[in-house]
């Protein structure tokens, strides 16, 4: 926890109400985002129980599985559930744009689940179905695979920093707002919304109570396991010759899980209004445009023929090569992030990486003559209240003028001189406003979003031995469907 974050709970304590710890949204909401609040059974791995999915608030749509450990239950809840998803990301493969040379879809579908939780069952259920035989014993209906291979796409997106294809309501609400509750509590997405009711202390009460707000899944609360849920499952069990009878006992096991579900897809669109109260950042929209290019590499991969879904466990060059470009993108999605917000740049001035002040002097047209040719080299003083940690000689950039590079040539007491380059013109004469002004506030820091060149790793061919050598070219086998809970 930051300290201006810790700042915020306690203020959130005082005011008894969120504190917003961002002046903008750092993540794409969609106008039409598919909810899915998935459900597992006790005591199974990844066993799926049911789900509520639905891409508008009135019309939620339950699935469910009355006999999680049967196998064909399992996997016809699976087919069931991949009609859902893969229809509704086929609404985004239609309309394209030209960008850069080539095509990309226009817009691109948007998963909601309401906390990590979440984003582990579609990672384990995406894993578990994405290799599955559509021919032979056990066969599966065509859709299966393709759902595992599309959920496993939004498990691997979810990771990507920045990325908003896949969010997690209780994450996405907390890397805006704080709570004067703990990071554990906030976890309870009723806990979480409470805090922005008129009674945060009695709405977080209610929230521990299942019986008022239900867990937000996967897992289902204890008491109603043993109470409700595995009595209504042994009464449908008892009824394999009576249609009559089985017809109702699914009807009451259907009424129990929707009374599980039903008030967490509330909560889920309570959060989406949330989310949407606040103007998205600059750089969201960056962010959403690579979000993009990914879904439509990913359409147009598995239209491509021979496309084999995505392995069980990457190579060790897959791997370092993933890692590589999930910490660049990191680096990328925070500098992105403060430049965009000053909430988020107070964070890099506490920790003396940034600086921000007020300006007392400029030289807006003073020139470089030490070369063969002049340059325009304006000098700007700005006068600092801030910690600094800065040498001479260090690269800084305004998140005002992105396209401009300061660099400190002197630094007197709290008065920190800068030599701008870049983002005035090729003349000259600085173009009107491209120089800071006396008077101006300004802020300064090492916060870059220029570009970093990615690792160097060998071929796949040239694994060294160490990382297992040279993996065999990939070939399916049956064994690659078998997982520990299957």
């Amino acid at each position: 926890m930051s300290s201006l974050t810790a700042l915020a709970r306690a203020l959130a304590v005082r005011a008894q109400a969120a504190q917003p710890i961002t002046t903008v949204r750092h993540v794409h909401v969609s106008d039409r985002p598919l909810v899915l609040i998935p459900l597992a059974l006790a005591g199974e791995a990844n066993a799926p129980l049911a789900a509520m999915v639905g891409s508008t608030v009135d019309e939620p749509r339950l699935l469910l599985v009355p006999q999680p450990r049967n196998r064909d239950q399992r996997f016809q809840f699976a087919a069931e559930l991949g009609r859902v998803i893969v229809s509704y990301v086929d609404g985004f493969a239609r309309h394209q744009e030209d960008v850069r040379g080539r095509r990309r879809f226009a817009e691109a579908p948007q998963l909601l689940v309401p906390n990590p939780g979440g984003v582990d069952f579609v990672r384990l259920f995406g894993r578990s179905t994405r290799l599955r035989r559509t021919y032979g014993e056990h066969a599966v209906k065509p859709v299966v695979p393709l759902l595992g291979r599309w959920l496993t796409f939004f498990a691997e997106r979810a990771e990507h920093p920045g990325s908003s294809l896949m969010l997690a309501m209780t994450s996405a609400l907390s890397q805006h707002w704080a709570t004067g509750q703990s990071a554990m509590e906030d976890a309870n997405l009723a806990a979480l919304l409470a805090w922005f009711g008129e009674d945060p202390f009695e709405g977080a009460l209610a929230a521990e109570d299942p019986e008022i707000w239900p867990p937000a899944g996967p897992a289902t609360d204890p008491t109603f396991d043993s109470a409700t849920l595995m009595p209504a499952i042994e009464r449908y069990a008892k009824t394999d010759a009576d249609s009559s009878a089985r017809k109702m006992a699914l009807e009451r096991l259907s009424v129990a899980l929707r009374s599980q579900l039903e008030p967490t897809w509330q909560l889920m669109w309570r959060g989406v209004a949330q989310l949407r109260s606040l103007q998205p950042g600059a750089t969201v929209v960056e962010r959403w445009a690579e979000d993009r290019d990914a879904f439509t590499n990913h359409v147009e991969y598995l239209g491509s023929a021979g496309s084999l879904p995505q392995a069980r466990r990457d190579s060790a060059v897959a791997a370092a090569r993933r890692l590589n470009r999930l910490e660049r993108a990191q680096a990328l999605f925070d500098a992105q992030r403060a430049l965009d917000d000053p909430l988020v740049m107070a964070e890099f001035r506490l920790t003396g990486e940034a600086f921000a002040g007020e300006v007392v002097a400029a030289e807006p047209n003073r020139l470089d003559a030490s070369g063969p040719r002049r340059k325009l080299r304006p000098h700007v003083t700005v006068r600092t209240a801030d910690p600094l940690r800065l040498g001479i000689g260090t690269d800084v950039q305004c998140p005002s003028r992105r396209s401009q590079t300061g660099r400190i040539v002197a630094i007197d007491g709290p008065d920190v001189v800068l030599e701008l380059t870049g983002g005035m013109g090729r003349a000259l004469t600085p173009a009107p406003g491209s120089v800071p002004e006396v008077g101006e506030h300004v802020t300064y820091g090492t916060v870059s979003t220029s570009f970093q060149p990615g690792g160097n790793f060998p071929p796949v061919e040239d694994t060294p031995w160490t990382h297992g050598g040279p993996p065999p070219p990939p070939e399916p086998t049956e064994e690659d469907a078998v997982e520990a809970w299957s």
